[in-house]
């Protein structure tokens, strides 16, 4: 085996990493941007939180509908073209949501923002297992996880600075030339494996056998369907990502911001700027949550009781103090509620994987993470209609009760979510 070609095979493929990295960020910052700008959006439309938290919800919805047929994508298609076609649609989609003159053409917008960037993250996996190595696979997807935590960053603290700079129309635009350039990188530099370059494989480097040779649907779709579809912990997985990602997606993702500045009278930049220890609770916790669970309390079920136990306090106390901690009580508020309700899913997938038989691996992640999705689908319009049940006061501005019910709201599904933590059994195996 020729030592040069597998030296640039192995330099090669961070740049690879790097293009859909870059891509994951977009996945993320689209999927939190409504919550640095939804007081705009309230404004421009003259629409009301439930109409708003729909507008929010139909990027979920999208999302969790592609992540099977994402999945079938990559494998026929290619995942280096689905990602490059699929961001193409989400640069139309941002475009479209940048000049939305009403609600119905911002819905459509976000639609195809949303059906773009659903294809992207099960793609990834697949590049990612034919570049590396089998036992560096976990510690790419904790990298993968924390590039998601530095889209998070971009779509509070950059989008909150560009919106009082230029405005949310002009932000967008912005960002719509960014998703057309990573479209182009990763349709220019992202090869599926080695061989479409003319390198050997890892499989060649390592003298066995890659994930590659061992296809996901060895046993056949429809049986590995089957397999997990009836499997009971599957479901208390499902659920528990339901709850715990709508929590993070319906509070995290899009109300946050409109709290931050109507019940602590933040401006934009203020609350965005806040709002970015989210980014650093993902870019860290991720991390670190994969060598406590591994390392440490070597459970996969002991770091999840702890995490939800965390949400629930943290819930708890805003439910109580909705308007009176300090600033820097926030920081830590933010940093460890996205470590405890956005890392943590790092955690179910690995459970998730744990609980089936590697060759049905790919298919059981791809219909768990359905659940998360359709969580943020239905949390976000729930949490706008109890806004809107109170109404505005008089500065335009939702009241700190309005506030207090959705904590209220939260805090029951993170009891929920940890009664679903408590009921799974133990999959972590030395």
């Amino acid at each position: 085996m020729d030592n040069k070609l597998v030296a640039r095979m192995l330099s090669f493929r961070w740049l690879v990493f790097a293009v859909l990295a870059a891509a994951y960020c977009l996945v993320y910052f689209h999927r939190q941007s409504l919550s640095v700008v939804a007081g705009e959006l309230q404004k421009d439309f003259h629409a009301s939180a439930g109409v708003i938290g729909l507008l929010g919800s139909v990027y979920f919805y999208c999302y969790a509908f592609m992540q099977i047929p994402s999945g079938l994508l990559s494998d026929s298609v290619g995942p280096r073209k689905t990602v490059a076609i699929s961001l193409l649609l989400a640069t139309a989609g941002s475009l479209l949501f940048s000049f939305a003159p009403n609600v119905p053409v911002a819905i459509v917008a976000r639609a195809m923002v949303g059906l773009g960037v659903s294809m992207v993250f099960i793609p990834t996996m697949k590049v990612l297992s034919q570049w590396f190595r089998a036992r560096e696979f976990a510690h790419m997807g904790g990298l993968f996880q924390a590039a998601g935590g530095i889209g998070v960053l971009a779509g509070t603290w950059l989008l909150g600075w560009l919106a009082t700079q230029w405005g949310w129309r002009a932000s967008f635009q912005i960002i719509t030339v960014c998703t057309l350039g990573i479209a182009l990188a990763a349709w220019l530099i992202v090869r599926n494996r080695p061989t479409d370059k003319g390198w050997p494989s890892i499989a060649e480097i390592e003298h066995q056998e890659s994930e590659a040779t061992q296809p996901a649907d060895k046993l056949g779709l429809g049986h590995g369907m089957r397999m997990v579809l009836a499997e009971k912990q599957f479901w208390l997985v499902g659920v528990w990502f339901f709850l715990d990602c709508g929590i993070f997606f319906g509070f995290g993702s899009l109300w946050s911001g409109p709290y931050l500045m109507h019940s602590y009278s933040m401006d934009k930049a203020q609350a965005s700027a806040l709002l970015s220890a989210i980014a650093w609770g993902m870019v860290i916790g991720g991390p670190a949550l994969g060598v406590l669970s591994q390392k440490i309390l070597k459970s996969r079920k002991k770091t999840l009781i702890l995490c939800m136990s965390i949400l629930v306090a943290l819930l708890l106390l805003t439910t109580l103090l909705s308007e009176n901690l300090p600033r820097l009580a926030l920081i830590g508020w933010f940093f460890l509620f996205s470590v405890c309700s956005s890392a943590i899913v790092v955690m179910g997938f690995t459970i998730t994987k744990e609980l089936f038989p590697v060759e049905i691996a790919g298919t059981s992640i791809g219909m768990v993470n359905f659940f998360p999705f359709f969580g943020g689908a239905v949390f976000q319009p729930v949490l706008g209609a109890i806004l809107d049940t109170y109404g505005k006061n008089a500065a335009d501005q939702y009241p700190v009760e309005a506030y207090r019910m959705l904590m209220l709201v939260l805090l029951l599904a993170a009891l929920a979510a940890l009664a679903c933590s408590i009921l799974m059994k133990e999959t972590y195996r030395k």
